[in-house]
């Protein structure tokens, strides 16, 4: 009876009205103990005010049943597929909303009702990966600071492929502790390419420069990635690496210079086909033709060797790096040896003199900011000013 009484009331009722009742319908269909008739009549009633003209009367039903799983299974379905500020609480909260019905609205739907997507809870990783897909810069990165979100390793990559190049959404990710090695190289290389462009645009250098350099630092960014990588998080990072045209003799040099053994043995064992354990068994072997058969198995430069060889040698000497800080530095005592030895040989490339020289004035500067942190962390000294001006 009350239903029927509500019918014909919302029938001249003010806009404001009928929202305002019909939020006390919907709430009352949730939690009061109607009868079977009154139920169904409320439903029915409930479905009669979709068709309302105002919008204020959707939104009170949309905000009432966002949350709950007891809600019309129907009324939310169609609250769902409504105009944007009617739909966003039921897209961002329902949980009668299946995986199917997210992905499509997904693929057509607006920035907006992707962002509500988006920020779900316990959202599962085919909506995830539509989201990637297709969703805007806004959505993505909605989806990354969503913890509840279940990210399959292509989703990572395909929000890199799509929008690497924003700021926002490179912050955003490397500041995930859990982030694939992988995906935090192709964010990096992102960076490098659009400091490069950036650079060249402006015209503060040549466009090969701003390359060389960007490749430089990318180079050095993806050993910094390496020393916290282990396992299949660095077999990951190594097969992106080759993918990309990364995994160069240059890198491989650098690894090993600087100490890093594991993401030297994995890149060999991604390039030589050779499993992981015969790759280390190889390196580890003092005999200069294991070595020799191996990178050139792994398709590197003849004309490489020695310096492979030298820096192996030193490094069996002088010790491995067991911190990642280490591990991601070229050593100077290593590098210079193998520059000696290089500028000696009258095999070495000149590709390849060039590009120990860089190491070697790159772990020099490395080593004097390491010493000069060290002092300054020593504590205060006595100003020397004066004595240097009388000096």
């Amino acid at each position: 009876m009350i239903v029927r009484q509500f019918i014909s009331w919302i029938r001249t009722a003010s806009a404001g009205e009928r929202a305002e009742a019909t939020r006390s319908l919907a709430r009352a269909w949730l939690i009061s103990d109607l009868t079977q008739d009154d139920r169904a009549a409320a439903e029915g009633a409930l479905l009669m005010l979709l068709d309302d003209a105002s919008p204020l009367v959707r939104q009170a039903m949309a905000e009432v049943f966002a949350r709950s799983a007891e809600a019309p299974a129907a009324i939310v379905q169609a609250l769902s597929l409504d105009q944007t500020s009617v739909a966003l609480p039921v897209l961002e909260h329902s949980p009668l909303l299946i995986d199917a019905d997210l992905v499509d609205i997904v693929a057509t739907g607006s920035c907006e009702i992707q962002c509500a997507i988006a920020r779900r809870t316990n959202l599962p990783a085919s909506v995830c990966a539509a989201i990637a897909e297709v969703g805007g810069a806004a959505a993505a990165l909605e989806l990354i600071e969503n913890a509840h979100a279940e990210l399959a390793p292509f989703s990572w990559d395909r929000i890199v492929e799509r929008h690497g190049h924003l700021a926002a959404i490179r912050e955003s990710m490397l500041v995930l502790e859990d982030l694939p090695a992988a995906t935090r190289a192709a964010l990096v290389g992102k960076l490098s390419e659009t400091l490069a462009q950036f650079v060249v645009a402006r015209n503060w250098l040549s466009a090969d420069r701003a390359v060389r350099i960007a490749t430089e630092a990318r180079d050095r960014s993806t050993v910094n990635i390496a020393a916290g990588s282990r396992g299949q998080d660095m077999s990951g990072l190594v097969r992106h690496l080759r993918a990309t045209g990364q995994l160069t003799a240059g890198l491989i040099l650098r690894a090993l210079l600087s100490g890093n053994i594991e993401l030297l043995d994995h890149a060999l064992s991604e390039l030589s086909g050779l499993p992981l354990a015969r790759v280390s068994a190889l390196l580890h072997d003092r005999g200069g033709a294991s070595l020799y058969a191996l990178l050139k198995r792994a398709g590197l430069a003849d004309s490489t060797f020695a310096a492979f060889r030298v820096a192996l040698e030193a490094c069996h000497e002088i010790g491995y790096v067991d911190t990642p800080g280490g591990a991601a530095r070229l050593r100077r005592r290593m590098v210079e040896r193998v520059l000696t030895h290089c500028e000696t040989d009258h095999h070495a490339a000149e590709p390849l003199l060039i590009l120990l020289r860089r190491f070697a004035t790159e772990s020099a500067r490395e080593e004097a900011r390491t010493f000069c942190d060290d002092v300054v962390a020593d504590g205060p000294t006595a100003p020397m000013h004066d004595e240097m001006i009388a000096a």
